[in-house]
């Protein structure tokens, strides 16, 4: 069946790039997740007037990649006990969250993180509010540019996780 969830772990080029290289993973997408403002642009973002997070949007078939494993993946490359930092991203907008849609994916998502973290975590787990799609040069920006920067260590993701 496919699920969605929104995941923000830093800069969302990287983000975006990794989860769409997994099996079990339908599609991505970029945007600008649980902020006050509505249809945000990156600019907006980059200058303090809009408080989203950095997101993305993935669609996953649970009966092939679970939200815990996507979870799991997550932490591989996300400091859970960093505030509004990834990798050199520094800012608000680069804060880590986990949104949900469905109810019953809260409990998951805290669970895990009880389980694999301790309690300092700094990952926000939050239903959503809003999405806004980024701007298209954002979706799948580093397809279109490989040489990109990328605080997302890609070869983090195992052979046998991979798409075929």
């Amino acid at each position: 069946m496919e699920k969605v969830i929104y995941l923000a772990g830093g800069c969302f080029w990287g983000v975006e790039k990794y989860f769409s290289l997994l099996n079990g993973v339908i599609s991505t997408c970029v945007g600008y997740a649980n902020g006050k403002m509505n249809n945000p642009k990156y600019e907006d973002l980059k200058s303090g007037r809009a408080d989203h997070a950095e997101t993305v949007k993935i669609n996953y078939d649970d009966k092939i990649i679970s939200l815990r494993t996507l979870l799991e993946h997550f932490l591989r490359f996300v400091d859970p006990y960093s505030l509004d930092k990834q990798g050199e991203d520094i800012g608000h907008q680069y804060r880590s969250g986990v949104y949900y849609i469905n109810k019953e994916d809260k409990e998951i998502i805290l669970s895990y993180f009880a389980q694999e973290l301790n309690k300092d975590y700094k990952i926000e787990v939050k239903e959503l509010e809003n999405f806004f799609l980024a701007e298209e040069y954002h979706q799948k920006y580093l397809d279109k540019n490989p040489t990109g920067y990328c605080h997302v260590n890609l070869a983090l993701i195992k052979q046998n996780e991979r798409k075929k």
